[in-house]
Parts: C-alpha cells; sequence; structure tokens
C-alpha cells in the first residue's frame, strides 16, 4: 500500500484492488494523487457460518476479512486526509462489490467518494475515467450479491450432508457440480464405447514428375467401409495393377475470414491447445498483462485491455490504431476497405471490450526482453489475434480430383494458398495443403503402390481445460470470470486429475456426482444452470429483483436438502480397502485410504497407532527392491514428483506420472511422458529398456494417487 505524503492532504485518494496496478496508475496521475490498494476483497461473508439470514429477506451479515482489518483501518486514515476518493477496483461485478463495501466502510471518514472505471491501463483512459466519476451501480452490486449468496447457500448447505455422509473436505458448487458432471458423463460415454475396426486404403500416383496419394471412399456408387483384412484383400485383389480414369476435377476458390479478438472463454481455448496452460494460468498470467509490466523506458504499462469479457466489440480509437498499424506493416492488399465488424454472441454483457493490445504498435517482439516467457508467449497470442481480425481473409484454391478404377472411386484433395491475408500475421492459422498436379477428366494414370492401414473407432475424447470451456460457454453455465476458478476447485477437492491435458474424474468425483445426480437433480441440470445465469443477468439489467430471485429458488431447494439428507446412505469409509502392506509399527496390514491429495496408507488402528505413509505405486525400476511412491518437495516450492522409498540409496527420480502399467519387455512400472509437439507417451524408465509407446486421449485412466497425508487427514478419511 503506498503512503501518504503529508504535503497531499487535501490530494485525491485513488483505491485499486491490486499493488501491482497501484504502481501502474501513480505512473499516470503522479504526485497529486495517492494510489492504494485493498489487495481483493475486504469485506466478505464469513467463512465459518452461513451467515445469510432467510428468514429476513435474505439479509447478508458482511464483515472485514480475517488479515484485511490493518489494511481497511489505513485506508480509513488515507480517506480522512484527502479531498475527495476514487474506488478504482476491476470493471465488473465484483469490482463494483468491491467498491460498494469500500464506500460503506469509508463513508463516515469522507463525504465525496465516487466510482471510476477504465477498461484498459492507459494514460488517457484513466485520466478520462477520473473526469468522469459516477456513482456506484448498484444493479451491477446487487447482481454480485445474488450470484454469492446464492452460491453460498448452495455450498453451505450441500457440503455439511458430504461431510456427514461421505468424507470431511468436500464440497459442492452451483457450476462446480455441473461442471463435474460433464467431465463424468463423459468418462462414462469412454467406458461404454465398443470399438470397431476399420480400414483405409490409399494409391500412389505418379502425374507430370509429382507423386500424391488418393484415398479409396465408395464402391458402385456407396459409401465404402472395410472392416477387416479380408474385405481390404478382395478389394485390393481388384485393384493392383488397375488404370484409374479420371472422373472430374473440381476446384474451388475458399475465403476464410479472420476470427474476432479475443473474449475470455476463446483466450481460454487457445492458450490450453496452443501453449498448453490451464485456465488459471491464463488469466493470472492476462491479469499481470493488464494490471501494468515495467517495461524499459516506459516503466509500469498496461499491456492489455481488461481480461474478463464476453463481447468482441472493439473502440473506434483502437479500429483506427489497428488499421493504421496493417497499412505500415503490410501492403495495401492486406486492409479491408471497411473495418471487420464481429456480432456478439447471444446472451453477452457487452460491458467491455473485446481483449487486445493497448497499443498495437508495441509489438510482441518490441518488448519481448521485458516479459517472461509465459507473458511473452500470451501477449503474442492477444497482439496476433487482434492485428489478424481486421485484415483480409485468406483466400485458397481447393482442388478435388475424383478417380475410378472399375466401379472403385478414389478422391484425393489439395489445396494452395493464393492470398495469406490475416495468416500472414500468424502462420499457425494457414490451412494449406499439398497441391495437386494438374489433372483433366478423362486423363488415365496408373495406379501405384497401395498403402492399407487398420483403425479402430475411438470414444469421444475427455475434455481439457479448453473444450470444458468452450462446452460451458456454449451451454451458457458460468461466466468469463468463474471457468477459471470452476477448473481449479475440481482439482483441488480432488474430484477431477489432470493426465497431461485430460480431465479426469476420480473415484471420489464420480462418487460425488453420483449423491448429485440421484439427490440434487434440478441443481445439476444445464438447462436449470444456464437458466440461473439469465436471471442472474436480468439482476445486473434491473429487470429482476435479486432478493425476489432468492427466495424463489430457497423454499423448492430447502425440501430437496431436506430429503436429500434423509435418504442419502452412510457412505464414510466406502472407499477404503484393505491391503497385504503390514504396518511396521502395530503389525496390522494396512488399509488404503482417500485423503485431501489422492489415496495413501494409514493404519486401521488409528488413534493407537497413527502411521501412515504413501500409496506404492510400483517397483522402482532402477534397483527393484524400492517402491516408487509420490513426493512433494520441501514447501510444496517444487512440486510434486515420484522416487524411491529407498532414497538416498536409490536415487531414482522423475516427474512423469505413472501410468498404472507394465512394460511389456521387462515388466517394470510405465511412466506418462509429455513431449512437446508430440503430445503424451507411454515410457518405461528402467535402463536398457528403452520401451516407449504413443498414448491416445482415451487409453488410459490417471493413476490418482495422493502424496503422504498427515494424522489430520487420517482423521478425515
Amino acid at each position: 500500500m503506498s503512503k501518504r505524503n503529508e504535503s497531499n492532504k487535501a490530494g485525491t485518494l485513488v483505491i485499486v484492488e491490486s499493488p501491482s496496478k497501484a504502481k501502474t496508475i501513480h505512473k499516470y496521475l503522479g504526485d497529486d494523487y495517492v494510489i492504494s490498494s485493498s489487495v481483493g476483497h475486504i469485506i466478505d461473508l464469513p467463512k465459518s457460518r452461513l451467515a445469510i439470514d432467510v428468514d429476513n429477506n435474505f439479509e447478508p451479515e458482511y464483515i472485514t476479512i480475517r488479515g484485511k482489518a490493518k489494511i481497511l483501518n489505513e485506508l480509513k486514515k488515507q480517506a480522512a486526509g484527502a479531498a475527495r476518493v476514487l474506488l478504482a477496483t476491476d470493471p465488473d461485478r465484483e469490482g463494483e462489490a468491491i467498491s460498494w463495501h469500500l464506500s460503506n466502510a469509508l463513508s463516515d471518514k469522507n463525504g465525496d467518494i465516487k466510482r471510476i472505471e477504465f477498461n484498459e491501463i492507459t494514460e488517457s483512459a484513466v485520466r478520462e475515467a477520473v473526469s468522469n466519476p459516477r456513482d456506484i451501480n448498484m444493479d451491477l452490486v446487487n447482481a454480485q450479491q445474488a450470484r454469492r449468496i446464492l452460491d453460498r447457500i448452495v455450498g453451505y448447505y450441500i457440503s455439511p450432508i458430504l461431510w456427514k455422509k461421505v468424507k470431511k473436505g468436500l464440497s459442492a458448487g452451483r457450476v462446480q457440480s455441473v461442471a463435474l458432471r460433464v467431465i463424468c458423463e463423459r468418462e462414462r460415454e469412454i467406458d461404454r464405447f465398443i470399438p470397431e475396426e476399420y480400414w483405409t486404403v490409399d494409391v500412389e500416383i505418379a502425374h507430370g514428375g509429382k507423386k500424391f496419394r488418393a484415398q479409396l471412399v465408395s464402391f458402385r456408387n456407396e459409401k465404402l467401409r472395410l472392416r477387416n483384412r479380408r474385405e481390404v484383400d478382395a478389394a485390393l485383389e481388384q485393384l493392383r495393377g488397375s488404370i484409374l480414369t479420371v472422373k472430374d476435377v473440381k476446384i474451388q476458390e475458399r475465403k476464410r475470414k479472420p476470427p474476432p479478438p479475443y473474449i475470455t472463454s476463446k483466450l481460454q481455448q487457445d492458450a490450453a491447445n496452443r501453449l498448453g496452460f490451464t485456465s488459471q494460468k491464463t488469466m493470472i498470467i492476462a491479469q499481470q498483462l493488464y494490471e501494468g509490466i515495467d517495461i524499459h523506458g516506459e516503466g509500469p504499462t498496461g499491456l492489455i485491455t481488461y481480461m474478463r469479457t464476453d463481447s468482441n466489440r472493439v473502440s473506434e480509437t483502437a479500429l483506427q490504431s489497428v488499421r493504421s498499424y496493417i497499412a505500415k506493416s503490410f501492403s495495401p492488399d492486406y486492409l479491408p476497405e471497411k473495418m471487420n465488424v464481429y456480432t456478439n454472441k447471444k446472451g453477452s454483457q457487452d460491458a467491455h471490450e473485446a481483449i487486445r493490445p493497448t497499443d498495437v504498435f508495441r509489438s510482441p517482439e518490441s518488448i519481448k526482453g521485458d516479459l517472461t516467457r509465459d507473458q511473452y508467449r500470451l501477449y503474442d497470442l492477444i497482439w496476433k489475434r487482434f492485428v489478424a481480425s481486421q485484415m483480409m481473409p485468406e483466400i485458397s484454391e481447393v482442388t478435388t480430383i475424383n478417380l475410378e478404377a472399375g466401379e472403385y472411386l478414389f478422391r484425393a484433395n489439395g489445396s494452395r494458398i493464393l492470398f495469406k491475408g490475416f495468416t500472414a500475421v500468424d502462420k499457425t492459422d494457414r490451412t494449406e495443403r499439398s497441391a495437386l498436379p494438374h489433372l483433366a477428366a478423362g486423363d488415365r494414370v496408373q495406379a501405384g503402390e497401395f498403402f492399407t492401414e487398420q483403425h479402430f473407432t475411438t470414444p469421444p475424447p475427455r475434455y481439457n481445460d479448453a473444450s470444458l470451456v468452450k462446452f460451458l460457454e456454449e451451454s451458457g453455465i458460468g461466466r468469463p470470470s468463474t471457468y477459471a476458478p470452476t477448473l481449479n476447485t475440481l482439482v483441488k477437492r480432488y474430484y477431477v486429475t489432470r493426465s497431461g491435458k485430460q480431465l479426469v474424474p476420480t473415484v471420489l468425483g464420480k462418487l460425488v456426482d453420483d449423491i448429485m445426480e440421484k439427490h440434487f437433480a434440478s441443481l445439476v441440470s444445464i438447462d436449470f444452470t444456464a437458466n440461473m445465469e439469465d436471471r442472474l443477468d436480468h439482476i445486473e439489467d434491473a429487470r429482476t429483483d435479486w432478493k425476489g430471485m432468492l427466495k424463489e429458488f430457497y423454499d423448492p431447494f430447502k425440501n430437496t436438502v431436506d430429503q436429500a439428507e434423509q435418504n442419502i446412505q452412510e457412505m464414510k469409509g466406502i472407499l477404503d480397502e484393505e491391503t497385504d502392506i503390514v504396518c511396521e509399527q502395530c503389525g496390522r496390514k494396512m488399509v488404503k485410504k482417500l485423503g485431501k491429495y489422492g489415496f495413501f496408507l494409514a493404519c486401521p488402528g488409528f488413534p493407537e497407532c497413527r502411521n501412515s505413509r504413501p500409496l506404492p505405486l510400483g517397483r522402482c525400476p532402477r534397483c527393484d527392491t524400492g517402491d516408487v511412491i509420490k513426493r512433494s518437495s520441501k514447501k510444496g516450492r517444487g512440486g510434486t514428483f515420484f522416487a524411491c522409498t529407498n532414497y538416498p540409496t536409490c536415487e531414482f527420480f522423475t516427474r512423469d506420472n505413472p501410468a498404472e502399467k507394465a512394460c511389456p519387455k521387462c515388466g517394470k512400472l510405465l511412466f506418462r511422458k509429455i513431449i512437446k509437439g508430440k503430445g503424451e507417451k507411454l515410457i518405461c524408465l528402467k535402463e536398457g529398456c528403452n520401451y516407449t509407446v504413443e498414448l491416445l486421449d482415451e487409453t488410459l485412466p490417471s493413476n490418482g494417487n495422493g502424496q503422504n497425508n498427515s494424522d489430520t487427514e487420517q482423521q478425515e478419511a
């Protein structure tokens, strides 16, 4: 928090949420302003109780958050000595609520308190906001209160039932439980899936000094599906040595329009697919870019606009700026005569612009030395997407050649780029395939070598951060600010684990989902949750009374809770499993239990015997006498890793996750290794074995085994 200069007692106090944002804003406003930080929420509902008076019109009981009293007292002191107070928290519901709480807490110290907001932290945006202060928007505040109270009611009524019936430390949430339901339902689809065999046949053709391949697609004008090797051999017997006649050649010009600038969900999806970022990591880095990075020669500088938005809208000034950049950096052919216009999806709030660079002339390369590697990669993604959004379409020539061999039809596809268009700014967006040689209808070519390949149909892939966020967005579940916290909670509660990029439900996650589906079906309904999001949006638009909405939800919900508490059977210890491993302290057979971080071994003699240890995952591939277990580095700074129980005698160490599969060559435990650009593989770490195989997304479950657990966790289990 900034310290007040005695000479500025009649100045203006500006309160923001984060210290880094305060540093950036101070650069623009100068010493006539004192910039202080609340460090996020300063007043909220207490954690220890419901704190909602459901019998008194859902009146919330707010308190100063533990540990924030010192910050609040300092802000009161600064407000008392300032001529006026400007609340500059984030421009969304949460930011509005923080400003409202601050306004109430500081009102007896200063009578001139106003709200300001800006979509980007630039000098012009900040100074314009300071020149146009406004009152607190109570519709925004009420929308935040309604969401907060609704989520508190759901969590504080259902979570204790899960604690009582299953185990302590579990939780349920309005959006969280629906996301878990979606992940578990996909897992059931995978479990039910029965793969079917099919084959593809390609023929290599040489013409005009160029070779290309065509695929067998039909027989007697019907789509051909070769189901086994026998059918393939029968077809090849008729095709080998045949002359293929070109039936027709189709050449089409295709225009591919540039995508719009990023909204939150699309940024999270692309960052997951292209950069391998989790949704949480994307939002943390985006927040850093928004609040300000120390740029050489400029000081703290906000690099992107506000990163929580579902609108494609861009300001007129920014559009003129990017068009000017394109005109200076590319030939005139790349700049459209008119600005490209993008419509928002149905239900978008349109409160903020799309995510874009604050200064498009500040290219990623020009500031690469001032950014961390991850900051650079995310800024590069945002910058390129914004520049591309105002460029001309990519134009390509797509060629399809159909060739006949008796009653069989082969097809070859190719394309070539005629004009790069928006892909000139980011070549990874290009769609060019190998170009085909010039052929005309009636031309005859000799069939060359045939290539056959066996395939099996695959189940739908597990969700990852990108695909789950896409599903939630398209289903109207949650809002830009909720996607990352929802995913983080599922992993934190051990309902879901990450296997590479995949989100895999654990046995605990499946159990909780089963309870929610049987006893709280409406709450985990996609339609119900999406409708609730719409109603919360209506509160923001002053179309719905927030307390009336809460009452309408509460009465039937409370009846459901009461029935569930009676009907849900006791399940404590249901996941416990006796093992053959003997407790070295008392001789009892140890039990496999589920703790905070996954499974572990515990002595059933607790509390007389408090022995517990990590669950062995398999024999050590190095010494063959110890077991591989999951460990955490001191104070958790280095994350988790896997090592041998014989350490330090055996120094086996890896960060690759065990795969619960034995090596087919040597029988040792296999590990999952993520290789950049090549996906995930199974590898054997036994010296001299070198077994490795590519791993399909759906083939193996996560091992789900946790690190050593404390006595407290054993008691909870």
